[in-house]
């Protein structure tokens, strides 16, 4: 049996409209984030050409150096094999898409609350992908923990919003 939530509609004048702005603050900022995040995915050879260029930190270091070797492998398969940065575009369409979804919780945050549930599980989701998949792929630690850190980050807003949402739709 499945919990039923009343909408925003049948809520009207009982939920504080600065709770329901903080509630459409939060979500809005994490739209933006995912949408930005799934943007650079588009450029990201130019961006890591950029970064190898205006590098700020030690230039000997692990991490610099591995941005030199991702940025000469996305440069050697752009040059010879330009297809398979159609992957990254899917990626960035992945990531846009899904900022969409969040356009239902935006509106009606109680009746879309699945759209929150199914963000934070994503967002936990990642640290699994990122400690298989990047260690099946060679993925050095720090570059899988730095993937992590945007599931870690995205928990921040989700969680928040989710318990507001809560609040609102069960008050005590």
């Amino acid at each position: 049996m499945t919990e039923s939530y009343p909408t925003i509609s049948q809520l009207a004048g009982a939920v504080p409209k600065n709770l329901l702005r903080k509630i459409r603050l939060w979500i809005v900022l994490f739209i933006t984030c995912l949408a930005l995040s799934g943007l650079t995915a588009f450029p990201l050879q130019t961006a890591l050409g950029w970064l190898w260029q205006h590098w700020p930190l030690a230039k000997d270091g692990d991490l610099y150096g591995w941005i030199v070797r991702v940025y000469a492998a996305l440069t050697d398969i752009n040059l010879h094999y330009p297809f398979l940065a159609y992957g990254y575009d899917w990626l960035a369409f992945a990531h846009l898409v899904i900022a969409i979804a969040f356009i239902g919780p935006l509106k009606d945050p109680i009746r879309n609350i699945w759209v929150i549930q199914f963000g934070m599980i994503a967002c936990v989701l990642i640290f699994p992908l990122a400690f298989i998949a990047g260690e099946i792929r060679g993925i050095p630690i720090y570059w899988r923990l730095i993937d992590c850190s945007f599931g870690a980050i995205g928990l921040i807003p989700l969680g928040i919003v989710y318990r507001l949402i809560k609040r609102i739709s069960h008050p005590r």
